[in-house]
């Protein structure tokens, strides 16, 4: 009996309810998205709540592989985050369980996940799809609802111009009605004028039926056979009641779904690569024979040859295939004529060449079509397997650096999700676009973006494994502090409770050894350093770190004292820092390196001499202050320097 590990357990109810919450937030959004795009050919159609709710059924199920990729990585941030927040991570590393096998049952659900997304894309979007365009194409195509507006002229009815004054709400009844019948064209435009009227749909909603009082109609007579003339009359009608039939569709009408079902949107694998392959037969054997053409085709009377083999030899064979004349010397032909007629000459060439640049066109364009349908298939195609991969990939981002980070909730690993997902959808789209225009190899520009983030991927996850500091701020704060540095105030105060009490001896000697070093350092290097002693000698690092530690044990032992003037001048003594400026590397080649670079060499020499003046002065205080503690020790009238 299959029997799963409690902690595999643990991990799995952690991740699915968050995975299925942030499925459908990302589902959510994109179909938002979706709506904000289509909204102009959705509103004002009078489309019904079901084929609305079809509409929306089926983009939803076309944007699952949008949604899917940023859930998987928004999901995994969440959960790795909240193990690291809770420390609930810490303490399975702290027994012996490694990261990778924490992620070890979500790697197993995720690859289930990219195989059931392959047959998805391959089984259900093609149908998802080919339902969800034939819907949009046809709501783009329904007639606009019966709304007239009060004042303006209403153009949405094909062929009139409907203008009304005013409308009854209550009764429906519209007011000074002028109507503009351009159905027969512009020059026999009839015009009709009515105080009111009232506008009803048939049952069949297939024409709308107008009822006028109290107006007049004006129409010309062009079209009675009186083209010709050059004063064309016109007939004017007064009526008292008038019924006009309208001709206008209201329904809802489906288009088929065989066209779209034809398109790469609504095919499978199979059925793409067999487009493909059909296709492709048809380009080349068109190619084929514009090659053909093209090689037996005479140019200025120059005999085509074709090159054979015989041993290691090339051989020169003439066409066989066409009767040529013999190859003419163009120059000398040229050259013979007179002005006149190498101007004529000239001018037939041009239009010869100019009616061979036309064919090609022609011949390209008639390519083009077929060349951008292999290559829109063939995007179709590679992206069944692109959201599988990008599955896999934005999980082994997001549960590293969720590990990483370690913020649950959904405030850090939404931005990061977020900016990720923006820069795989650019990439993504940038790839697509490149491969349908045919700048790129179609399977270049598909498996662009998980190319990109594929390493990204195998990076964080081995920084996490590694408990890597990569994202922690204060590594990076402590980096550059070291090389930018921050002086730091001594605080010293008196203690309460001495357990160990100051040795005058012991401490004056003490301070001369210190005393030595500090004159030793101050003495081997002489400033300000030119350019190049700076980037290839610099100061001594390792000395400067000796004295600094020496400092800090000197003030140590002295603090141990109730002498106020000695801590009082402990207080004044610096805290001395080893920044990387002082000495940058020791390898010479880095030095060099950097140093002509001179952007970056010039701003680190320019910093780092004046971190080099503000060092001497401090080691000048060491020196000063503890030889004033050391005439206190050794009972000489030192005056208190004040603040």
């Amino acid at each position: 009996m299959l029997r799963i590990k409690r902690l595999y357990l643990f991990v799995l109810k952690s991740f699915l309810p968050l995975f299925a919450m942030t499925f459908f937030i990302c589902l959510f959004i994109v179909l938002m998205q979706f709506l904000w795009r289509y909204i102009d050919d959705l509103v004002g159609k009078g489309l019904d709540v079901s084929t609305l709710g079809e509409l929306f059924f089926y983009a939803a199920v076309s944007l699952v592989p949008m949604a899917l990729p940023l859930s998987i990585l928004l999901a995994s941030l969440m959960v790795f985050g909240n193990l690291g927040e809770k420390f609930e991570l810490t303490a399975m590393k702290a027994s012996g369980i490694s990261l990778l096998k924490v992620m070890r049952p979500l790697i197993v659900l995720l690859i289930f996940v990219a195989i059931g997304a392959f047959f998805f894309q391959n089984y259900a979007l093609p149908y998802s799809q080919t339902k969800m365009w034939t819907l949009l194409f046809s709501a783009r195509q329904k007639s606009p609802e019966l709304d007239i507006p009060e004042g303006v002229f209403y153009d949405q009815i094909d062929g009139y111009n409907i203008f009304v004054e005013k409308k009854d709400r209550q009764t429906g009844t519209l007011h000074d009605v002028m109507i503009y019948d351009v159905s027969r064209g512009f020059d026999n435009t009839s015009i009709i004028v009515a105080d009111s009227g009232k506008m009803s749909v048939t049952e069949d909603k297939t024409h709308l039926f107008l009822r006028l009082d109290n107006g007049e109609s004006f129409e010309n007579l062009r079209s009675q056979g009186n083209v010709g003339m050059q004063n064309v009359p016109y007939r004017r009608e007064s009526f008292t009641s008038k019924e006009i039939m309208i001709a206008f569709d209201a329904n809802f009408n489906r288009m088929d779904e065989s066209a779209m079902r034809n398109q790469y949107v609504g095919k499978n694998i199979a059925e793409l690569q067999q487009t493909i392959d059909s296709v492709q037969v048809r380009v080349d054997s068109i190619g084929s024979i514009y090659t053909d053409e093209l090689r037996k085709s005479q140019n200025m009377g120059v005999l085509p040859t074709r090159r054979e083999y015989k041993g290691s030899t090339i051989v020169e064979v003439k066409n066989l295939d066409v009767q040529l004349a013999k190859p003419l010397n163009i120059d000398s032909v040229f050259s013979a004529q007179g002005s006149g007629r190498r101007l004529s000459y000239l001018q037939q060439a041009l239009i010869k060449a100019n009616r061979h640049k036309q064919d090609c066109e022609f011949r390209a364009m008639s390519m083009k079509d077929d060349l951008k349908t292999i290559r829109r298939h063939g995007i179709e195609m590679h992206k069944k397997f692109t959201l599988s991969l990008a599955c896999l990939v934005f999980f082994f981002i997001g549960a590293p650096l969720g590990a990483i980070i370690r913020k649950g909730g959904l405030g850090a690993p939404l931005v990061v999700s977020v900016i990720l997902f923006i820069i795989y959808y650019i990439i993504d789209n940038t790839g697509y676009k490149m491969a349908r225009e045919g700048h790129i190899e179609v399977w270049m520009g598909m498996w662009l973006s998980s190319a990109v983030l594929l390493p990204l991927g195998v990076f964080v996850t081995y920084k996490a494994v590694n408990d890597s500091a990569v994202f922690n701020i204060d590594t990076y704060r402590n980096f550059f502090r070291r090389i930018l540095g921050r002086r730091q105030k001594r605080v010293v105060q008196l203690k309460e409770v001495i357990i160990e009490p100051l040795r005058p001896a012991e401490a004056v000697e003490h301070i001369d050894v210190l005393r030595e070093k500090v004159t030793a350092l101050l003495s081997s290097t002489t400033l300000p350093m030119s350019y190049t002693d700076f980037w290839t000698k610099g100061l001594d690092r390792q000395a400067i770190k000796t004295v600094a530690a020496d400092t800090e044990l000197l003030v140590d032992e002295l603090s141990n004292t109730n002498d106020k003037q000695i801590i009082a001048r402990l207080g004044r003594i610096p805290v001395l820092r080893n920044l990387l400026l002082y000495q940058p590397s020791k390898r010479q080649w880095v030095m060099w390196a950097v140093s002509v670079v001179f952007p970056l060499g010039i701003t680190g020499f320019l910093v780092g001499r004046r971190q080099q003046a503000q060092l001497f002065d401090e080691l000048k205080t060491v020196d000063e202050q503890t030889a004033a503690i050391a005439g206190i020790l050794r009972g000489e009238d030192v005056a208190l320097i004040e603040e």
